[in-house]
């Protein structure tokens, strides 16, 4: 066999290789959106999807984080998540009665019915007018360690919060987040399951355990 014929064999397996990958995400999504009628859906497991940057927060993260936000809002209070869809189960496991609403790109976090919405950073005001300054606070986490990104989620940060801002990126975007935002960092260093090359840190515009 030529080396020409083993390059197109590659080539044919990389292609039935992204088919086959297409087909389990799809079969996958199918069987996510069937719980879209529960009420509760905080069992559905999500795996991450790399092609949409999403890296899971350790148990631990998502427990301090949590924390920090029941402390500053309260049994009753109004959160919106921006791009950090592990955080959700957390906050309902903590509090029910919060009101959580998911801003998230992937569809599969629509089985959490109407506390999704559908993000996409490239239209950071496409949402409801009613949601603007409605929420007591926001926790961020920008899919993209790219000015861009960091940007228009930050715009969308402060189109929907009151007041308070937790916001989780890469360290290497601390200058860029306190110029747009009036922010410190925390000591408080948010970990994931898997661990990521780029250090990760946290920034708020409040006093908290976080510090």
């Amino acid at each position: 066999m030529s080396s020409s014929d083993d390059e197109l064999d590659a080539l044919q397996l990389s292609a039935e290789a992204q088919r086959a990958l297409k087909e389990f995400y799809e079969e996958q999504n199918e069987k996510l959106l069937s719980h879209c009628d529960d009420k509760d859906a905080t069992d559905v497991k999500f795996d991450e999807d790399w092609q949409l940057s999403q890296f899971w927060y350790d148990e631990k993260t998502c427990e301090q984080i949590v924390e920090c936000v029941y402390k500053m809002v309260g049994s009753n209070g109004s959160v919106a998540l921006i791009s950090c869809p592990t955080l959700y189960k957390t906050f309902k496991k903590k509090s029910p009665t919060m009101l959580i609403k998911l801003f998230e790109f992937d569809k599969r976090f629509s089985v959490y019915g109407s506390n999704y919405v559908f993000y996409d950073y490239n239209e950071p005001m496409k949402f409801d007018e009613e949601l603007l300054n409605s929420f007591d606070l926001v926790v961020v986490d920008p899919p993209f360690l790219s000015e861009e990104c960091l940007t228009k989620s930050l715009q969308t940060t402060k189109s929907l919060t009151k007041q308070h801002v937790i916001l989780c990126t890469g360290e290497i975007m601390e200058e860029l987040a306190k110029k747009l935002l009036n922010v410190h960092k925390c000591s408080f260093e948010p970990k994931h399951n898997n661990n990521l090359a780029n250090q990760f840190a946290c920034f708020t515009n409040f006093s908290s355990e976080l510090d």
